[in-house]
């Protein structure tokens, strides 16, 4: 028998079969102060044992995961899901990317190297769908148009943003496609490289109809969205490469949870493609690049970008594109893009505006841009089409939503979360 220094505490066991953990490790583990855990051993909850030529006490770590097990159940599931919802623990087992301090990694490969070294993103989705990051530069074959881009031009309005237009032709596309249900996921990926290149291509219906079919013939998706938008610049696939590559996943983001759900209850990869389409059209998500574009159009000129920025602060208004939740030392998919804009035309208006609200945000002592401010500044550069920049993020997470719904399909659950009721008091019926 072995007393324990400290609290009151005996230990009836052979402390080499166990696994020992220190005071403040053991009380870090439960979410108790050391006088709890000391409180825990005089119960006979946790067992310890002195360590050698020491007042310290070492605690069995089986022990204290089963007492922290029973905590959590009493305190039921709803409390914890509800904070896992809310930007807290993650809630579904994932090796397509992951968020870490050292920032966002595709399948182990940091996302900012990938972009940087030039991998194009036709390698990265086959890296997202496969886990394999392709040894040759990979090429998709061009895809046929089942649907004519100028009956497309006649549903939407021509003022219609490229997002609206995305959401329109998705569905339309899967009606063309009699064997979409249940497909093999070799066929899934068939079916998500001519997808992909359909976004880019589709772009532009609305306000320039006749470029679909030529976007569709380029090589890569990045030459689609340049040819689609009219960017003719020799660098601007190249540009719009890095930013695909850049945006291509990242964890399970609002869309990305959307296209899960939807996978997970059969449905086809249409489907869960309008339902991610859905979920970034809505102001919190995809949103973000509008309000920034609107913010330029306000600044309008460079000269006024730190007193727009000044009085928005004083009315306690906020300026879009700054702060990452995920990234509180600075969103790193963001200096690429702006080091590609500021470098590629740094004497434009918009481009100068930018820079100089990043600037101002600076000084005041606010976060770093986002990645939307960052694809802002591209389109800016590249002289893009308004709702550009939401577009470009909509096509490269595209890859992802695809590994999502082939991965959700692997593991083969339906997504059903339950409520915590706060309704009112349920009553017997009246008599």
């Amino acid at each position: 028998m072995v007393k324990a220094r400290g609290p009151r505490a005996q230990s009836r066991f052979d402390s080499r079969d166990e696994e020992l953990v220190p005071a403040a490790e053991a009380a870090e583990l439960l979410g108790v102060k050391r006088a709890t855990l000391y409180t825990y051993v005089s119960r006979g909850l946790v067992r310890c044992v002195p360590e050698p030529g020491t007042k310290e006490n070492r605690y069995v770590r089986a022990d204290l995961e089963r007492l922290k097990a029973r905590h959590d159940a009493r305190a039921g599931h709803a409390a914890v899901a509800a904070g896992a919802l809310r930007w807290g623990e993650p809630v579904i087992d994932s090796a397509v990317s992951r968020v870490g301090t050292e920032g966002l990694a595709y399948r182990g490969y940091p996302a900012v190297r990938l972009a940087v070294e030039g991998r194009s993103f036709e390698d990265v989705a086959e890296l997202l769908w496969t886990g394999t990051l392709p040894a040759q530069p990979t090429r998709w074959p061009s895809p046929e148009l089942p649907v004519q881009p100028s009956a497309v031009a006649e549903l939407v309005p021509k003022r219609s943003p490229p997002l609206t237009v995305l959401l329109t032709v998705v569905p339309l596309l899967g009606a063309w496609d009699e064997v979409r249900f249940a497909a093999p996921a070799e066929q899934e990926r068939l079916r998500g490289r001519r997808l992909l290149r359909h976004l880019a291509a589709w772009v532009c219906a609305a306000h320039a109809p006749t470029r679909v079919a030529r976007a569709l013939k380029e090589e890569t998706v990045a030459a689609s969205l340049a040819v689609a938008w009219g960017a003719t610049a020799k660098r601007a696939p190249e540009m719009l490469d890095r930013a695909l590559v850049l945006c291509a996943d990242h964890e399970l983001n609002v869309s990305t949870f959307a296209a899960r759900v939807t996978a997970s209850s059969g449905a086809d990869l249409y489907a869960c493609m309008s339902a991610a389409l859905a979920a970034v059209s809505g102001p919190k998500h995809g949103g973000a690049s509008d309000r920034i574009e609107a913010l330029l159009q306000e600044v309008g000129r460079p000269e006024r970008a730190r007193t727009v920025v000044h009085e928005r602060l004083r009315r306690g208004e906020s300026v879009p594109g700054f702060g990452h939740r995920l990234y509180p030392e600075g969103d790193p998919r963001t200096p690429p893009l702006l080091e590609a804009a500021y470098a590629f035309r740094p004497e434009k208006v918009g481009v100068r505006v930018l820079r100089t609200v990043e600037e101002a945000m600076r000084e005041a002592g606010h976060p770093a841009p986002t990645v939307d401010f960052g694809l802002v500044a591209l389109a800016s550069a590249l002289e893009l089409p308004a709702g550009a920049a939401a577009a470009l993020f909509a096509v490269g997470r595209a890859a992802g939503w695809v590994a999502h719904v082939l991965e959700q399909r692997e593991q083969g659950h339906l997504l059903r979360p339950r409520a915590r009721y706060v309704g009112a008091p349920v009553t017997a019926p009246v008599p």
